[in-house]
């Protein structure tokens, strides 16, 4: 598949997705539609579709976001530092569609590598492991497995 930002891919989010990805937004903590998700699949990007994180490695760690402790493929995440608002954090932007994510924190369970990827629902489109194969996902069915 070919993962990319098109004009019509933005102009199809809703004024709170835009927000979020394309002006570096955040959704107020414990609204994003994604958060209480337990059903296996994948999340990604909402602009371009690249994957981005597994329901396996979905975890509650409390904070009012997704939080995932690993990306689904490495390369589809960038990791940029974050220095607005007064703090120094790591932003995660997806690679493809330059799309705003949330941001990693070295807080995650230590025995899933101590990382916590704190991820706005806003910029995910979840999709369930039943529809993934229809969907052109189907090599990444075996890392939705949930405890």
């Amino acid at each position: 598949m070919t993962y990319r930002k098109t004009a019509e891919a933005v102009a199809a989010l809703t004024p709170e997705q835009f927000r979020v990805t394309q002006q570096n937004g955040t959704e107020r903590p414990g609204t994003g539609e994604h958060l209480a998700n337990t059903e296996p699949g994948i999340y990604v990007d909402i602009v371009s579709g690249e994957p981005l994180f597994a329901s396996s490695d979905k975890y509650d760690s409390g904070c009012g976001w997704p939080s995932f402790t690993k990306p689904i493929v490495k390369e589809h995440v960038n990791e940029l530092r974050d220095d607005s608002h007064g703090m120094i954090r790591t932003e995660v932007r997806s690679a493809h569609g330059d799309s705003h994510l949330g941001h990693v924190f070295p807080d995650g369970p230590t025995d899933r590598g101590g990382l916590r990827y704190c991820i706005n629902s806003a910029a995910l489109r979840f999709i369930h492991r039943d529809d993934m194969e229809a969907e052109g996902y189907g090599a990444f069915i075996d890392q939705t497995s949930i405890g």
